[in-house]
């Protein structure tokens, strides 16, 4: 497909057709940044976006170690 860049004040734009931007599953706020010579508009990401669900997978005993006795727990603490 081509297109045409438009005047926007001092800037240029671009005209999306809606079908493009449905199957790249854009929505309003896009990144845009530039790789070898090429424009690329990805959907913007969320900060920590995806960290619940790596939280999740983390299997027991995740990424905590073992419980370990301290000097503490052996003198000084009575039950």
């Amino acid at each position: 497909m081509k297109a045409r860049l438009v005047r926007i004040g001092n800037s240029r734009g671009v005209r999306l057709a809606k079908p493009l931007i449905e199957q790249a599953g854009l929505t309003d706020d896009v990144e845009i940044t530039v790789r070898e010579g090429a424009l690329v508009i990805t959907s913007a990401s969320s900060p920590r976006a995806g960290w619940a669900e790596a939280a999740a997978r983390v299997q027991p005993p995740g990424l905590l170690d073992a419980p370990s006795s301290t000097r503490f727990d052996e003198e000084e603490w009575t039950w």
